[in-house]
């Protein structure tokens, strides 16, 4: 493979950062200290004049927004149940707030006028996806098997035995297929916005006919929704950052090999091989290796949250170009 110079800086303009569960934190507490901290790696990208535009994850947040509603309707069964995509819908707004004003904090602090903004986003997702014939998404609180067999009975749902843990429902995780305010967020990037989009993978809703979106009862994984995002956006680079430095192979046994750099091609290599585990590394790197596909001189970058600024200046992180 023939190596690019990682000592000098990717000059790029427009920029989609993805940031995991480690940015997030997972109670409230935790949330609004990680937001400090999170918007302090941003607040150097937006120093250097790139255009950033913001994703996230909502794992812990959606989970417990779900249980929450559920033992709610449980309490007062007139009230009607919230479906997931409402759900998402709600922790999309409390993350956003605290990334928008620990962000727009930090920016002040450093002197730098820049407006931050939170779109609600929807995705498109398709109801051929075949993730709907087998939905595989743990989500809500455990049940026993009689709440379970009650929920398959009286609303359809599909659940699962949990390692041994009780049962959960499980809903689809289809890819997305287009971002419904794109044109939005474009507008806002352009004014000079940092933007917060597609959280936990954006609402997923499907077109129903005329101009009419019904919510899907799914979970989009944020890493597609980023490049999607990226994509549409015409953007320069996606950072997708996680809790290891770099990408490696043989993960966790003596021949661990850290990766600099990963080709389209040998990243697929790679996942033929079977290196990169399905719940954690495998979508990003799918992710990475999508958008640098998707157009001419477009590069992903894999790494820490700290390590953000030396990755886009080439000093650590996995490069995935062409």
């Amino acid at each position: 493979m023939q190596r690019k110079n990682r000592e000098e800086p990717m000059k790029k303009k427009r920029i989609v950062i993805a940031l995991g569960h480690d940015a997030l934190g997972t109670t409230l507490p935790e949330q609004q200290a990680a937001a400090k901290k999170t918007a302090k790696a941003i607040a150097d990208f937006v120093k250097e004049d790139y255009q950033i535009i913001i994703s996230h994850s909502n794992g812990p947040q959606v989970g417990m927004i779900h249980t929450a509603m559920s033992e709610f309707c449980k309490i007062y069964p007139e009230y009607t149940a919230t479906p997931m995509s409402v759900c998402s819908a709600m922790s999309q707004g409390y993350i956003g707030y605290d990334l928008q004003n620990a962000l727009r904090e930090e920016l002040l602090d450093r002197g730098i006028q820049k407006d931050c903004a939170t779109m609600l986003t929807q995705v498109e997702v398709s109801p051929d996806d075949p993730a709907f014939k087998n939905p595989t998404k743990p989500i809500g609180s455990f049940m026993t098997k009689e709440e379970a067999d009650e929920l398959v009975r009286e609303k359809g749902y599909k659940v699962i035995e949990d390692s041994g843990r009780g049962y959960r429902r499980v809903v689809a995780s289809p890819k997305p297929v287009s971002i419904v305010e794109i044109d939005t967020i474009k507008a806002l990037v352009e004014s000079n916005h940092v933007v917060i989009a597609c959280g936990g993978g954006g609402i997923p809703v499907f077109k129903t006919g005329g101009h009419h979106l019904k919510g899907a009862a799914a979970v989009i994984d944020k890493d597609f929704a980023a490049e999607k995002l990226a994509e549409q956006l015409n953007a320069d680079c996606l950072i997708i950052l996680t809790a290891v430095e770099k990408v490696a192979i043989h993960f966790g046994t003596p021949e661990q090999e850290a990766l600099s750099e990963l080709t389209p091609e040998l990243a697929e290599k790679y996942i033929e091989e079977g290196e990169f585990p399905a719940g954690s590394m495998l979508p990003k790197v799918q992710a990475a290796v999508a958008f640098t596909q998707s157009g001419e001189g477009r590069t992903s970058l894999i790494t820490l949250l700290e390590k953000a600024k030396d990755g886009i200046a080439g000093k650590t992180g996995t490069l995935i170009h062409q």
